[in-house]
């Protein structure tokens, strides 16, 4: 077992660590299947497969060839060895060879297999310098003549593989690059991206008490804290964190240069990240950001899903969500806390009700993200039904304590709903099937009995990556789903845009009663118009739906008013000192509510002391001890102050660290989620995300970060975050004042250049209440008749 000494001393290369491949029974990321131009299909060495082969077979046969690795070989041997034989990794899901009906003709090309009992072989050789080996007495499988060989994945069927592998050995010398490098190129060929998983840790991965890691200043030991809850197994997948394909880092190897870098650096340098790799450290100011963080910056030309596939499978570029590559994560508590929010709120909107009790909210979804829905739906106190494919995270949600009860009968399903309506019950119920199959049956009870037996409706698949795992087809079981999306892109693409439309049917259908579903910013309603669904809203603008973004309706009126979901990590990793910053936070907000503020900001603080309360009741907290409320630039500043000083008075025993979700009021332009009730037409432009990103860093963030992509997808956002550590200092306390001052007002006051009304009055205010902050304000179009006229000259 490392230690995290050894964990920050740089790459273990003499000797080289043991090479324990992926992990068994760890969630791993989803195998990448990019789009490859015919151009780019060149055929490297695998196998094209046909018949089983039986394992006496292999004990006959060995080719040597050039472009036939050793580690292949033994790779193949494996799966053979083991079945069931995992699907994906080959061609067809399964090793087949050619038998003597269907066998290729020998020729140029690949390397071929013969057996001396064939009398067709006898005297020949295997093209390109291949060599039979045979192992006599020892007579192989009756028909067989030969077997062509195509080592298939669709992301290494690539001219660009042999780059890959030269991008990944720069990070090693030269002496161990021979070892290194056939196993590399293995994990490209398998999972098309290269892990390095000979380098993955041998420790605990959590975050460890800040004081235990070896550093020279308190900001790095902040930062590997977080890093290290980012890759903590009770929240992250590997190397991502959440939605599927939300990295931390690319590949092993920079984990470990980073947390070397950081244990070496000063308060006069700064730490700089490309797309997960330390390009390193460079010197700086005591008050410069000690690490800047880009993930994804690709062209915009370029920034599309099959370019993305590519440049990962290459190395060069991460997708790094939002909180996962800023390494700001604190579990499924944000969402959990997100979703409270939003059901709250929807319920208020649509059904005029504060208590739901005995309501019913249908959503899909219970991985690291969308798996906070079932607490969310306790905690409101209604009835949720979360639908999910993979039974290890319903299995997970449910030995957590996060799902009450869990089914995979419809019919069960449908009883204990009905039932619970009727007994206003508080219930999580989790349905190990697919979504779709749900949505179908609740339209079939609607059509048969007349009865419509849910409320409230979403979907928390991460729909923004539907054709790699985010979104599995209804036609499909799930294991089938992974073997067709490996082995068949364009027919998985088929069947998930078709099971889109089939979702959106029954959707509609329940509509038509007193039923609402809005789309929760995972693009689902963006998916589902791409595959012909009928969500189109006449007359509406690009970022309009039949069915509203939760922005739109539910939450956009929030950010406004410059509520967002502001968080902290208390890094002793001491619940005590969560338990205090908890009670600071509550009395913050209750002293604002005495001062007297409007109605509407007053109903927010009051939904987060409950939150605060319903949290720790709850035992939210997964990983770092971490806290998520809702709060405005006032509310963000008196509680960094209030823990500031707390630290300083011995109070809480260690840093905290700052930071919010990237969702927020100014940390996010996407027309179609954070940005999709701005209406001046600038949706799609990304100025906001970027000078956040910029301000925040002149302010005194300790780290900032900028991607593309996050929640609705590559190419679909940019947006950025922050860490900012509190150290008890009166620094500390004035780069919180300025930084989150800024990280709020900027985007409230985009807000009201929009038009909107609310972050108008919101930001009159604080120009009111402080002298340094000048806004553009817009004038109205006093009369729609001078357009008009100006229109018809």
């Amino acid at each position: 077992m490392s230690s995290l000494q050894i964990l920050c001393s740089g790459l273990p290369l003499r000797p080289l660590p043991k090479n324990r491949g992926r992990q068994a029974g760890v969630p791993h990321a989803p195998v990448r299947t990019p789009g490859l131009s015919p151009a780019e299909k060149q055929v490297s060495s695998g196998p094209v497969l046909l018949r089983p082969w039986p394992l006496d077979v292999l004990q006959v046969f060995h080719v040597e060839h050039p472009g036939f690795l050793p580690s292949q070989w033994e790779l193949l041997s494996q799966l053979l060895s083991h079945p069931p034989w995992p699907p994906g990794n080959l061609a067809s899901g399964v090793p087949w060879v050619a038998d003597s009906v269907s066998c290729p003709p020998l020729g140029a090309g690949s390397p071929c297999l013969f057996t001396d009992e064939d009398p067709e072989a006898q005297g020949q050789r295997p093209v390109n310098g291949g060599t039979v080996v045979t192992s006599s007495g020892r007579r192989p499988w009756a028909g067989v003549k030969c077997c062509t060989w195509h080592w298939v994945h669709p992301s290494t069927q690539n001219i660009c593989t042999k780059l890959a592998l030269r991008n990944a050995l720069r990070y090693f010398p030269s002496d161990v690059q021979n070892m290194l490098a056939p196993e590399f190129a293995q994990e490209l060929q398998l999972y098309g991206h290269i892990y390095m998983y000979r380098f993955c840790p041998d420790i605990e991965m959590r975050a460890y008490p800040v004081e235990q890691y070896p550093c020279r200043t308190k900001a790095a030991a902040a930062i590997m804290h977080m890093i290290m809850n980012n890759l903590d197994p009770a929240v992250a997948q590997e190397l991502v964190t959440y939605g599927g394909n939300g990295q931390v880092f690319s590949n092993w190897a920079q984990f470990w240069l980073t947390m070397s870098y950081l244990s070496k650096m000063t308060e006069e340098q700064t730490l700089v990240m490309y797309s997960g790799h330390p390009l390193g450290l460079f010197p700086s100011s005591r008050s410069a950001p000690r690490l800047v963080i880009t993930n994804g910056m690709v062209i915009p030309n370029y920034s599309s899903r099959t370019e993305y596939e590519k440049l990962f499978a290459l190395g060069v570029t991460m997708y790094g969500q939002m909180t996962a590559g800023s390494y700001c994560y604190i579990g499924p508590q944000g969402i959990v806390h997100g979703t409270v929010l939003t059901v709250l709120n929807a319920a208020r909107r649509y059904l005029g009700i504060e208590d739901l009790a005995g309501k019913v909210f249908v959503t899909s979804g219970l991985g690291g993200m969308s798996g906070a829905q079932a607490k969310a739906a306790v905690i409101v106190g209604c009835i949720g039904v979360i639908a999910e494919v993979d039974k290890a995270a319903l299995e997970k949600r449910h030995k957590q304590g996060w799902l009450m009860e869990v089914t995979d009968s419809l019919d069960h399903c449908i009883r204990r709903l009905r039932e619970a309506r009727k007994k206003k019950e508080v219930l999580s119920l989790g349905y190990h099937g697919n979504v779709v199959a749900l949505w179908e049956r609740l339209v079939h009870e609607l059509d048969t009995t007349g009865e419509c037996l849910v409320d409230l409706g979403s979907d928390q698949t991460s729909c923004h990556n539907p054709f790699n795992g985010g979104y599995y087809p209804v036609q499909l079981s799930f294991t089938e789903a992974q073997s067709l999306m490996a082995s068949s892109p364009a027919v998985f693409k088929d069947l998930v845009q078709e099971s889109l439309r089939r979702q959106v049917s029954a959707i509609n259908r329940l509509a038509e009663e007193n039923f609402f579903f809005w789309d929760y910013g995972n693009a689902f309603l963006l998916e589902a118009q791409r595959a012909g669904a009928d969500v189109e809203k006449k007359g509406a603008s690009r970022t309009e739906f039949r069915y509203p973004s939760y922005v739109q309706h539910i939450m956009g009126d929030i950010f406004s008013q410059g509520f967002g979901p502001f968080r902290w990590v208390c890094t002793s990793g001491d619940p005590q000192d969560l338990a205090v910053t908890d009670e600071l936070a509550t009395s913050v907000l209750q002293e604002a509510i005495a001062d007297g503020v409007k109605a509407s900001v007053k109903l927010q603080y009051m939904d987060n002391i409950r939150w605060i309360r319903e949290a720790a009741r709850h035992r939210l907290v997964v990983g770092s001890q971490a806290r998520i409320l809702y709060s405005d630039q006032k509310g963000r500043v008196a509680i960094a102050v209030a823990i500031n000083q707390a630290i300083a008075h011995g109070r809480i025993k260690a840093l905290v660290v700052l930071s919010r979700d990237h969702h927020d009021v100014s940390g996010t332009d996407s027309p179609f989620r954070e940005t999709s009730n701005i209406y001046d037409g600038s949706a799609f432009c990304a100025d906001m995300a970027v000078q956040n990103f910029v301000g925040d860093a002149c302010r005194g963030a300790t780290w900032v970060a900028l991607h593309n992509g996050g929640g609705v997808g590559w190419g679909e956002v940019i947006n950025g975050g922050f860490g900012l550590v509190l150290d008890g200092t009166p620094e500390a306390e004035q780069r919180a004042r300025l930084m989150l001052s800024w990280d709020v007002s900027n985007g409230v006051a985009r807000r009201c250049w929009s038009g909107n009304q609310k972050a108008y009055e919101i930001i009159c205010q604080t120009m009111q209440e402080n002298s340094g902050l000048v806004v553009t304000l817009p004038h109205e179009v006093g009369d729609e008749w001078v357009l008009q006229q100006a229109l018809q000259l």
